[in-house]
């Protein structure tokens, strides 16, 4: 998704980006990358996890027990030992948090205008008794 050099500058209307950012280390490509392709007045509509959600113990989090564990942005590469880093392979899949700055403002700088701001919260978790988990955006690359 941070390399879409398969497809030519302005190929497409829409893009619709589904909360996948958490498995990229660094998303302001992404945003580049998306904004290069879309065709001028192409909307980009994308989700992502709402980041403080990363900052909770796993297991704990999916018992609802929100025991912060973890500073932010988070990585998985922070918390694996040094054997199973030598041991991961093109395969693993790790994730990654942003910060709001790279999400949001990293759409911005862009160049694409944010046309909406959403939130909603997750079914049937803990969670959403205090906060909504998911942010999503419509954002537009100007005419």
């Amino acid at each position: 998704m941070a390399d879409l050099t398969i497809f030519n500058d302005a190929s497409f209307d829409l893009i619709v980006h589904p909360p996948s950012n958490c498995f990229v280390p660094d998303v302001r490509p992404v945003w580049r990358e998306a904004y290069r392709v879309l065709r001028r007045g192409g909307r980009l509509l994308a989700g992502f996890l709402n980041p403080i959600e990363f900052a909770f113990d796993d297991k704990l989090f999916d018992a609802g027990v929100f025991e912060v564990r973890h500073a932010l942005p988070y990585s998985d590469l922070n918390y694996l030992t040094e054997l199973e880093r030598q041991q991961l392979d093109s395969t693993d899949m790790l994730e990654f948090s942003h910060t709001l700055e790279d999400q949001i403002g990293g759409q911005l700088e862009a160049g694409f205008v944010l046309t909406g701001f959403y939130e909603a919260y997750r079914a049937n978790h803990p969670v959403a008794k205090y906060l909504p988990s998911y942010i999503a955006t419509r954002a537009l690359k100007p005419a």
